[in-house]
């Protein structure tokens, strides 16, 4: 049996996997996501958001994806990993990702081929393209040049393609030594971690998107002020700490995580 259903839960509620089903909606969050959608239904382009290690980018990107789901003139592409080594090399991916099969292998092919899809589906077939790149501090000074001009690609109205560029804070400078990029991005929005009462709130929307019961209380006040000392508010942090305390009271047969567990736990860290 695993541990969570020996606490009468359905799923694990704090793994650290990005579903878009235990994805907390702070303030910071929502206001994201609410903004990145306005941003694609107008077609405005380039979309930057911000946020450091462990602040929820990849689940943000995740949920947006699931926001999107049943509406078919919204076409999604997802770059895991933005660390391609030359400009060749990330127009061959987006060209496979993008289902292009252009008659020559050069970067100008590419591009010409890039520019005739997304013309043919953004003009004549009226779909909207989003590229979601996420860990776009990996992206190389060239190939953010090869976004900007996939990004010139427009009818008068609106942008053919929409980027998302999911990035740690170290992307911005080198973001501002390409003339002409800055000026492109429409939305620039920072994730910040929680705060107490938005810590407190997870955890315990997590819990209930886990089955746990209005009535059952896994974690004491105490603890939950501790875990947010701890943690920093960072949601990566706050779901480690707390699948390793209710991980702690199954085995030790205790029946919530109070403040002595969190104490144990992070000493436990400090001295490993």
């Amino acid at each position: 049996m695993s541990y969570f259903n020996s606490l009468g839960l359905d799923k694990e509620p704090f793994s650290t996997s990005p579903d878009p089903e235990f994805f907390y909606r702070s303030l910071s969050h929502d206001t994201a996501l609410k903004r990145l959608e306005i941003a694609i239904r107008l077609r405005r382009g380039l979309n930057l958001i911000l946020g450091d290690v462990g602040t929820g980018k990849t689940t943000l990107l995740r949920t947006l994806l699931k926001d999107f789901r049943n509406e078919d003139n919204f076409v999604f592409h997802m770059i895991l990993d933005a660390g391609y080594k030359s400009e060749f090399q990330f127009l061959f991916g987006l060209v496979k990702m993008f289902g292009i099969t252009p008659e020559f292998k050069s970067t100008m092919d590419f591009k010409e081929a890039l520019e005739k899809y997304l013309f043919q589906k953004g003009v004549d077939e009226g779909k909207t393209i989003i590229l979601l790149i996420d860990e776009a501090q990996k992206i190389s000074l060239e190939n953010l040049e090869v976004l900007r001009t996939l990004l010139n690609y427009e009818t008068n109205e609106y942008k053919l393609l929409q980027v998302v560029l999911m990035s740690q804070i170290e992307l911005l400078p080198r973001i501002k030594r390409i003339r002409n990029f800055c000026d492109r991005i429409a939305l620039k929005y920072t994730i910040n971690h929680f705060d107490e009462a938005e810590t407190k709130a997870m955890i315990q929307f997590r819990l209930k998107q886990a089955g746990c019961g209005g009535n059952i209380k896994l974690f004491t006040d105490g603890a939950m002020e501790l875990i947010y000392q701890h943690t920093q508010g960072y949601p990566r942090r706050i779901a480690m700490l707390c699948h390793d305390a209710l991980e702690a009271i199954v085995m030790h047969e205790k029946p919530f995580v109070d403040a002595g567990i969190i104490n144990t736990l992070i000493n436990q860290e400090i001295n490993a």
